[in-house]
């Protein structure tokens, strides 16, 4: 048997056979192990070729295949879409992603039709984006349903959606949103260019696409953002960013992504503006203890014992008096006990995860400290930083990270280490950039409106203008002075 070549892109500028028969020949060579695909010849008229279980069967039979058989010709074809095409690569494409083909007698030129039918998980809630108020809706895998929940949202021609397609095995649909008036030319070109130069077999998630576009690529820190929420890409894109969904993912990613980002939530634009700046004060409060705490117990029991009140100091020393390591190898090991209790909670089955987690640390905790393994302030120090951590689950990786540096540094070096960790860390945040976007911008450009939503949440009535650093037209709403 003749040997064909199925890579995509082998087909790129091939075209049909001018016969029928030889036309269904080649796509019977080319999909001859594949056992989804189907070829139903209609008399007289051509043959339909389609995957089962990809395509909607009823609208088949009722829109393509009956008028068929009762008209004379294919102009009586009911389906919504319908194009002509020579090029054979197009229709392996459409016929790989739900639509169907029509091959015609005596026709070097066949008809795609739109067909799509294949399931999709529907519209629910994102488990790990849950608010109590808001929205209740989230994006599933089929990037063409996400696309229209977005559109939804933003019902304006100013939205605009190119499409690239990535994978040489996969050849998946990724879809690049922004408006018009709103986005950074330079941003757009910069991210449609990374775009078309991945060469890759295969894209199943858009942390593929973040990996090879994102030029921080061994950062600590998140510098595109990743969200399941149609609500949060469209309030982004609203402030002149870009957002990019892959087919098969849920998740969206947005461009650029700056560093107050990592702690907001969702819920703080669904409640009143006065509780928002409580849990966001929490949550920048809860980081710094998080990745300090170990490092600053360590230096001042080791280096600078002389700033603790003196029944604090001799409480800690009988409480370590027992146990044979030494505090920074203590404190290392119950970082790393609850960090191995949080990832054994995280992939357990969700009815059994919660409940291990609570239990492991209580007994482990428990039983260390009667077995003088550790101490006891120290095991309250690592649980305190261990639920502090889960506070701003965006930045796990640098909390994890930056606590081991800032502990091997003032283990070893003190007072001196801890603020030279401090130094390393607030080097690296104000260099960094999220595509021409310096991470810490709106530190860098101290206007009022500039910081309006970054380390507290402003009322939307004084929020009248969008972020700089991101579109040059500003201009969210005409300010209205309520006085009368």
């Amino acid at each position: 048997m003749l040997f064909i070549n199925r890579n995509l892109h082998y087909f790129e500028k091939k075209e049909l056979f001018s016969t029928l028969s030889k036309n269904v020949c080649y796509f019977q060579k080319i999909f001859k192990d594949d056992a989804m695909f189907r070829v139903r010849f209609i008399e007289k008229k051509g043959c339909l070729l389609f995957m089962d279980g990809m395509v909607n069967n009823q609208l088949i039979t009722e829109a393509i295949v009956k008028p068929l058989i009762l008209n004379e010709t294919e102009e009586k074809i009911f389906a919504n879409e319908v194009t002509k095409t020579k090029n054979v690569k197009e229709m392996l494409s459409a016929l790989l992603y739900g639509d169907s083909v029509l091959l015609l007698e005596n026709s070097k030129t066949a008809l795609v039709l739109g067909t799509k039918g294949w399931r999709t998980r529907g519209i629910s809630e994102p488990q790990n984006e849950q608010i109590a108020e808001g929205p209740r809706e989230g994006f599933d895998e089929a990037v063409m349903f996400n696309a229209a929940m977005l559109r939804r949202k933003i019902a304006t021609p100013d939205l605009c959606i190119k499409s690239v397609n990535i994978g040489r095995k996969t050849d998946t649909k990724v879809f690049v949103f922004y408006l018009h008036s709103l986005v950074n030319k330079k941003t757009l070109q910069k991210v449609l260019c990374q775009l078309k130069k991945i060469d890759i077999d295969a894209v199943l998630d858009t942390n593929y696409l973040n990996e090879l576009i994102n030029p921080n690529r061994f950062s600590l820190f998140k510098t595109a953002g990743s969200t399941e929420r149609p609500d949060i890409v469209a309030a982004r894109i609203l402030e002149g960013r870009i957002a990019v969904m892959a087919d098969g993912s849920p998740v969206a990613l947005t461009i650029p992504y700056i560093y107050c980002e990592n702690f907001q939530s969702d819920e703080d634009y669904y409640t009143n503006y006065t509780v928002a700046v409580i849990g966001r004060v929490i949550r920048y409060f809860c980081f710094w203890l998080s990745i300090t705490l170990p490092a600053l117990y360590i230096t001042l029991i080791n280096y600078h014992p002389e700033f603790l009140p003196l029944r604090l100091l001799c409480a800690i020393s009988f409480s370590r008096a027992s146990v044979p390591f030494s505090s920074f190898f203590e404190m290392f090991l119950l970082v790393f006990v609850f960090e191995v209790l949080k990832e054994t909670g995280a992939r357990m089955l969700q009815n059994q995860g919660g409940a291990l987690s609570i239990v492991g640390g209580l007994v482990i905790g428990q039983a260390a400290v009667e077995a003088k393994f550790v101490s006891a302030p120290a095991v309250i120090i690592g649980a305190l930083c261990a639920v502090a951590g889960i506070c701003v689950p965006r930045l796990r990786g640098a909390v994890f990270y930056f606590k081991l540096l800032f502990l091997a540094l003032s283990s070893f070096f003190g007072l001196f280490g801890f603020f030279v960790g401090v130094t390393v860390f607030y080097v690296h945040l104000f260099t960094l950039k999220s595509f021409g976007v310096y991470y810490t911008a709106p530190s860098l450009i101290f206007k009022n409106q500039s910081v309006k939503d970054t380390f507290w949440r402003a009322p939307f009535f004084e929020m009248f203008t969008r972020p700089p650093y991101f579109t040059k037209n500003q201009t969210r709403f005409k300010y209205v002075n309520k006085k009368r």
